[in-house]
């Protein structure tokens, strides 16, 4: 029985992440969720799964949460540096971090140091901190699984192969909702619009960053710091189907597929339960179904987004920090109508030249450049 602790429980990952678990209830067992302001649906996850302990990271739904319940025997916490700390407690085995953005990055350094595994659904710590996360996982021998679809497929794919030298990987991409539009008709899309993802089922933030591709510039950074890859070993590769999760080129040239139809549940079932897979119930992939794949080239001029995260990494230093933030205050000023589809680009690229780049950073440096970062894209919305 593995004890998890599930960060972001509400969202959709800890969604699929709980039916994975209450689908291999004999494997197991929850001692910890939390969620930042979805107060009524953590509510109802405590009743049914009886964790230990929750964490309302939004202070102020605290005594909602303490009052509805009180009667059982959960311990109610509330507060960002609460969840840094339930991560720490000695029975959980492993922590799956399924929360949206920067505000995962603590937590997962407080896991590391705790010597807990990590499954990893939160890119964005490693976007940030990647060279920090990946010398801690090393110090204190701590795994780092990946549950995202494409870092996922890799990981599968280099299962049983990682003495073989790797020539380079393929990131797939569905190419979201916008693949075919023409860039003059980007600048009037709406968030209802791009939230309508093709073939996955997402957040909302995720979303939006699959429709700009800024999603699979954090893949490229995730991929790289995960498989201790250069950038120019990673390749982008627009698949509209998304049943090539994503790809692996060895030295002698083959090349290893991980294949499927689009399910979150598969890549979360197989870090919680790595090296074994579990069996599931999910529909199959019926190639009579799917006689084409098809397969193109990124537009990165319709698209910039991805040549940001491009140019962020080979900068290196506290850059991907700065490319982070800037995406996170450009899509919430898209989310709430006040910079259109495109004006996103435009703001994270007026962000990272503005931004102090600190070519060696430390834990504090990213804390100040995420402020710093934030400040400035927030000021150049109001101006």
């Amino acid at each position: 029985m593995r004890n998890l602790a599930i960060l972001g429980s509400t969202g959709s990952i800890g969604r699929q992440a709980l039916e994975v678990v209450s689908e291999h209830a004999d494997l197991f067992d929850i001692y910890a969720l939390t969620a930042n302001n979805r107060v009524d649906l953590l509510i109802e996850q405590a009743h049914h799964y009886m964790p230990e302990v929750v964490v309302i990271a939004n202070e102020q739904k605290y005594p909602e949460v303490k009052e509805a319940l009180e009667d059982l025997p959960i311990k109610v916490w509330a507060g960002a540096e609460a969840i840094a700390q339930v991560v720490q407690m000695e029975p959980v085995d492993m922590v799956l971090t399924a929360m949206v953005g920067y505000a995962g990055l603590k937590p997962t350094i407080s896991a590391i140091k705790a010597g807990k595994a990590v499954a990893l659904a939160n890119k964005e710590t490693l976007v940030v901190a990647g060279e920090l996360i990946t010398s801690l996982s090393r110090e204190y021998n701590v795994p780092i699984l990946p549950i995202d679809s494409e870092p996922s497929a890799i990981f599968q794919c280099l299962s049983g192969a990682w003495q073989n030298p790797v020539e380079k990987i393929i990131l797939t991409a569905s190419g979201g909702p916008f693949r075919a539009m023409k860039r003059e008709d980007l600048a009037t899309v709406t968030k209802e619009q791009a939230l309508k993802h093709p073939n996955w089922e997402m957040g909302a933030k995720v979303t939006i960053d699959s429709a700009s591709m800024m999603n699979k510039g954090f893949e490229m950074i995730e991929a790289k710091w995960l498989f201790n890859l250069a950038p120019e070993q990673i390749q982008v590769l627009v698949h509209p189907q998304s049943i090539i999760h994503s790809m692996v080129q060895f030295e002698d040239g083959a090349i290893i597929a991980q294949m499927g139809l689009p399910d979150m549940k598969l890549p979360i079932a197989y870090a919680l339960s790595y090296p074994k897979r579990l069996a599931n119930k999910s529909e199959r992939l019926d190639f009579n179904r799917y006689a084409s794949l098809t397969f193109e080239q990124p537009d990165t001029q319709r698209f910039r987004n991805l040549t940001f995260a491009f140019e962020a990494v080979h900068k290196g230093g506290n850059m991907p920090c700065v490319l982070n933030a800037a995406n996170e205050v450009a899509v919430a000023a898209f989310l709430h109508d006040e910079i259109s589809f495109l004006q996103m680009s435009d703001l994270i690229e007026r962000t990272m030249a503005k931004a102090t780049f600190i070519a060696n950073p430390t834990y504090n440096d990213y804390v100040e450049t995420d402020r710093e970062a934030r400040e400035i894209s927030a000021k150049l919305i109001r101006d």
